[in-house]
């Protein structure tokens, strides 16, 4: 980068650190330190729920999904609407009238305490393991810049996120977040237009997406029905329902975000807006990346985006990497005048298009050629391209200033995103696990204190996970593969709650462990694609629950 991009991109960090950190002064107590005193409007709701979905992860590695598989991953969030209003209707309701810090604490008034600290473990490991993954992302960013190790950007990024997030709590999250997420859609939008702008003399925007389409990358709707395709309208509705009711439902890191606001009208608000915007605004980021195969049609592209993993295999084996090269060009050359000619012949193109789609299949396969060739020779490296796609662009197309500018951004939709999901980890295991038995009052300074050490460890815990992160391909998709594999059953839990009184807190909690093992299980077989996953484990926990006997146990709601 240059010293222009340097300049902005640590100016734009050092920035919203400090105003996190002065937003956040005068902190009094848990609920100051954990629910920014419950006094947030519904737009900073609104943000701070979008804000906490739209990691580095988004920016990252959708753009890279669309490139890779085409957008049929919108329809992923197609089920999300429908669940941010039973959500409202249902949920919200309730954890506000009984004014708790987190989600768990309604399940031990409505099942015991084993219950709540059962539902709150599985809530730790998944988001744990989640965090981790999104600490990774904005690690590839500087590693790809300074061309350092992974692990020591890990650990670089992940201790920096921690300042405001240690030191500022709810408010710090919220208001940074605020001001993160309204600058990330600008400069997503500018970069989008650039990808336009710089299309070849002659070409298009409707040019652009004509050949994107032809190549299968706006598949949006895929109707056909199967079990393990992992994206389909099926899929998306049903499956995406369950895992948006349990996600913003149950899962701390959103909870946290809407009971945060002045009364029940601002978290509904918040809510349900989130509803409205995030199918278009994923869909545009997806866009994007469909954007960038066509730039990439038309200009020269690498034969592979990681430069880093290409780079340790060309030193390895340079006879290999001359090869392939060799081969690419004349394909990529071939490719590139296939490319003009089918947008500017759009009539009875069937032949242009057919060998357009032969051409396209023969740089796959060499690249997956390379990539095996990759693996071979640094198995242990992150050697995956989807992630590595929009970097490349960024790096290599935007003018000086707007690199570092939008580089910061990435930094930027990380920390909202981590430092939320720390400030619910710390919420949970402190009120759901430490607290639980501890009868003495503590002061407003201790709390905040005990809060603070709670969120230092899971910023570590999320470090350490990060290190492991290097063979999880899309980064996009892997994050939300873990999420299923729990929220299925902690949504059960909370199903049985509000819907089923019959059903005692002994009952559920064996329900729920065995289900959480019926899931893994059903997983690691692959009988079903991932997102099938949320549904299967809701339902098992219900119908193990009813037919467990439950002991006698007064509940309340």
């Amino acid at each position: 980068m240059s010293t222009l991009d340097w300049i902005v991109l640590l100016v734009t960090l050092a920035a919203i650190i400090l105003y996190g950190i002065w937003k956040s002064r005068n902190l009094h107590g848990s609920e100051s330190y954990l629910l920014a005193d419950k006094n947030m409007p519904w737009y900073i709701v609104l943000l701070g729920i979008m804000a906490t979905q739209a990691s580095a992860i988004t920016f990252i590695s959708a753009p890279g999904q669309t490139y890779t598989d085409g957008m049929r991953f919108v329809q992923y969030y197609f089920g999300l609407p429908i669940a941010m209003i039973v959500i409202s209707i249902s949920f919200i309701p309730i954890f506000r009238k009984l004014n708790v810090y987190t989600a768990y604490q309604y399940l031990e008034s409505r099942f015991d305490q084993k219950t709540r600290v059962l539902t709150s473990i599985l809530f730790l490991i998944s988001r744990g393991l989640s965090t981790g993954i999104s600490i990774y992302a904005p690690s590839i960013i500087l590693s790809s810049i300074m061309g350092w190790n992974i692990y020591m950007t890990n650990a670089i990024m992940g201790g920096l996120l921690l300042i405001y997030t240690y030191s500022g709590g709810a408010k710090a999250v919220a208001h940074t977040q605020k001001l993160q997420f309204l600058i990330i859609l600008t400069s997503m939008a500018v970069a989008g237009y650039l990808v336009v702008a710089q299309l070849p003399d002659g070409m298009t925007f409707s040019d652009a997406l004509y050949v994107a389409g032809k190549s299968g990358k706006l598949n949006v709707i895929t109707t056909d029905f199967s079990w393990d395709d992992k994206y389909n309208i099926w899929s998306g509705i049903i499956g995406g329902f369950f895992l948006a009711l349990s996600y913003f439902g149950t899962d701390q890191s959103q909870v946290g975000r809407y009971i945060t606001g002045k009364n029940l009208r601002e978290s509904r608000m918040g809510l349900l807006m989130n509803g409205v915007v995030k199918i278009p605004m994923q869909f545009s980021i997806l866009l994007i990346g469909a954007l960038l195969f066509a730039f990439y049609s038309f200009q020269n592209a690498p034969v592979y985006f990681n430069q880093q993993a290409y780079n340790t295999l060309k030193e390895q084996d340079p006879a290999v990497v001359e090869q392939i090269e060799t081969e690419y060009s004349a394909l990529h050359t071939q490719y590139q005048q296939q490319a003009k000619a089918i947008a500017t012949n759009r009539e009875n193109n069937e032949a242009l298009v057919a060998d357009f789609k032969q051409t396209q299949q023969q740089i796959s396969v060499l690249r997956d050629t390379l990539r095996q060739h990759i693996n071979r020779a640094a198995p242990t490296a992150d050697n995956g391209d989807t992630n590595y796609i929009f970097l490349y662009f960024v790096k290599h197309n935007l003018p000086k200033g707007l690199v570092g500018l939008l580089f910061a951004i990435i930094f930027l939709a990380s920390w909202g995103s981590i430092s939320a999901a720390l400030n619910s980890l710390a919420s949970s295991s402190m009120m759901d696990i430490q607290l639980l038995n501890i009868k003495k009052e503590l002061s407003d300074a201790q709390q905040v204190s005990i809060g603070r050490w709670h969120t230092l460890f899971w910023g570590l815990f999320s470090i350490g996970v990060a290190m492991f992160a290097t063979q999880m391909g899309s980064l996009i998709e892997a994050v939300n593969v873990l999420g299923s594999l729990f929220y299925g059953t902690i949504l059960g839990i909370f199903l049985v709650a509000f819907y089923v009184k019959r059903v005692s807190g002994h009952a559920v909690f064996y329900a729920a462990i065995v289900a959480e093992i019926l899931v893994v299980a059903i997983y690691i077989a692959n009988w079903v694609s991932f997102l099938w996953l949320n549904l299967i484990g809701a339902a098992l926990v219900i119908i193990i629950a009813l037919l467990i006997p439950s002991k006698n146990q007064a509940s309340t709601s």
